[in-house]
């Protein structure tokens, strides 16, 4: 459960109003060019093109708000308002991939099942630049249907005819900042923005959060009436993702193993 989720959804809406000039911006400037204090401070919006040096970028991934070291695991359940029930495993690989912008990514395994037989398995690729800024870079992605590859559906690359790299979660995230997620034009153009770090307290299967939760919240432009909240403790990365749309999933994180445990 999160402690105050109602107040937690409140606050998102509220801050609809002061978030959305960042969200629905096709302004902006590639990272690092912002100026201190603006809604965005540099970080991709919309479907700007940005130019990422390959030199600046890292696939050591130790931004505090979501570590990804090599061999480290997160197994969420999945749940609707529905009944469906769904176990989410996340993998760091120690696989790498070199994306078509020139820039090395690090592999994460994303699978997701439904009484043990596949739904989706997607391998999503993440890579860090010097300022600790955790980037997307694209994905593979496969949906399932009796034991089959049902389509490929979302996946993208950028550099790929016309995709682009976006923002997975920010070096130093304040409350107000918006950032492009990924941009693939009608297939990937998730948005989000900080709602607030530090004053959420979050309670999920695998244990107790009340300091250090960064709380953001996602839009997808192509999907107007879909929102979800997200919650990340400090160390650990992400414990719960609420949809305030639709059916009303809920990712609760269950276990999570960090490199060399």
């Amino acid at each position: 459960m999160v402690r105050g989720e109602l107040m937690a959804t409140a606050a998102a809406m509220l801050a609809t109003a002061t978030l959305a000039a960042g969200c629905g911006s096709d302004a902006g400037s590639p990272t690092g060019a912002g100026e201190p204090g603006s809604s965005d401070r540099g970080l991709p919006q919309g479907s700007e093109p940005v130019k990422l040096d390959p030199a600046d970028f890292t696939t050591t991934i130790d931004n505090p708000y979501w570590p990804m070291a090599p061999g480290s695991r997160w197994v969420y359940r999945e749940t609707d308002t529905k009944g469906t029930r769904q176990k989410v495993t996340i993998t760091v690989t120690s696989k790498t991939k070199r994306i078509a912008n020139g820039i090395t990514a690090r592999v994460i395994r994303d699978v997701v099942t439904e009484d043990g037989e596949p739904v989706e398995v997607t391998d999503d690729w993440y890579a860090q630049d010097v300022a600790g800024n955790v980037w997307y870079l694209g994905e593979a992605t496969a949906e399932y249907e009796n034991g089959k590859i049902a389509n490929r559906d979302g996946s993208f690359e950028a550099g790929v005819d016309g995709a682009q790299a976006g923002v997975a979660m920010p070096a130093d995230p304040v409350a107000g900042l918006s950032y492009r997620q990924e941009y693939y034009e009608g297939e990937a153009e998730d948005r989000a923005a900080v709602v607030s770090v530090g004053g959420e307290q979050v309670e999920v299967p695998f244990g107790f959060y009340d300091e250090h939760v960064l709380m953001t919240r996602d839009l997808v432009p192509t999907e107007p009436k879909v929102q979800e909240l997200k919650f990340y403790a400090r160390g650990v990365g992400p414990v719960l993702s609420v949809h305030t749309d639709g059916d009303g999933g809920r990712a609760e994180l269950v276990s999570f193993k960090p490199r060399g445990r």
